[in-house]
């Protein structure tokens, strides 16, 4: 079952659609559950929801898997809010070359954690059977930007993470000097990956597909000294849209929640 609600993102009181998914027999029976966040919500699970309709179908996958989880999906911000949002550190350059206005994006990125982590996690572990300790992110692009920062920020609170197709060029050198300033032991595993066609249309002065790899390389070559259990995938056909990701969610979820290493 999918259930929407509209709640207030109060660092910023912005009004939010949620969606959450509860496995087929939540109704029926007494077990608890571990909890996977996601964001850009709108493009989880319908795809006349969905950017371009095209979603990951994550209720479709889990209701023919079976698997015992809870999602949280929060939609994004619209427009260049997103990328506030999901931006953890200000970038007063890439506005030109993204959107040729000089502005300053991101920023906002560590407010929006804090209230997952401090407010949203704690009202849905009130309200559902979830298993408290066990709780995950997911995201893409810059969705798996923030949640690497996640990770880091709060690495006994989200302990298994996925970043998929990451956009951590947007702030490569903050990001970096996190991670070598973090205790990740609370980690128990941690997923990347990055698509060998991510940028299909380049524009001038935007990132390349070059640099998205170089840019999780680092990330990755940083993370594996400090997280037991990590995976990094070149996917040579990735490109970057919710399909591709979609077709890599099930293989993604298995490794976040299987229990062989």
């Amino acid at each position: 079952m999918i259930e929407t609600k509209e709640l207030t993102i109060t660092p910023f009181e912005r009004t939010r659609t949620i969606r959450i998914y509860t496995p087929a027999d939540y109704e029926t029976s007494e077990k608890r559950y571990p909890v996977l966040y996601m964001h850009d919500g709108q493009n989880c699970f319908d795809d006349e929801d969905a950017s371009y309709n095209m979603s990951w179908r994550v209720g479709e996958y889990l209701d023919a898997s079976k698997r015992d989880l809870i999602v949280v999906a929060l939609d994004s911000a619209p427009g260049e809010q997103r990328l506030d949002e999901y931006g953890p550190w200000e970038n007063p350059y890439i506005g030109e070359s993204l959107l040729g206005r000089d502005i300053v994006l991101g920023g906002q990125g560590s407010a929006y954690i804090e209230y997952i982590a401090q407010e949203l996690k704690p009202q849905i572990d009130a309200d559902y059977r979830t298993i408290p300790e066990a709780t995950a992110m997911m995201g893409s692009s810059m969705g798996g930007l923030i949640s690497v920062y996640a990770a880091c920020v709060y690495p006994d609170i989200f302990k298994r993470v996925a970043s998929l197709s990451s956009a951590f060029w947007f702030n490569q050198t903050e990001l970096e000097q996190l991670i070598e300033a973090s205790d990740l032991k609370g980690v128990e595993r941690l997923y990347l990956d990055v698509g060998a066609k991510e940028v299909e249309e380049p524009i001038e002065n935007g990132p390349t597909n070059e640099m998205y790899r170089e840019s999780s390389e680092r990330v990755y070559n940083l993370l594996k000294d400090k997280v037991e259990h990590i995976r990094f995938e070149v996917i040579e056909e990735g490109v970057h849209n919710e399909l591709a990701w979609r077709e890599r969610f099930p293989m993604v979820i298995s490794y976040l929640f299987g229990e062989e290493l």
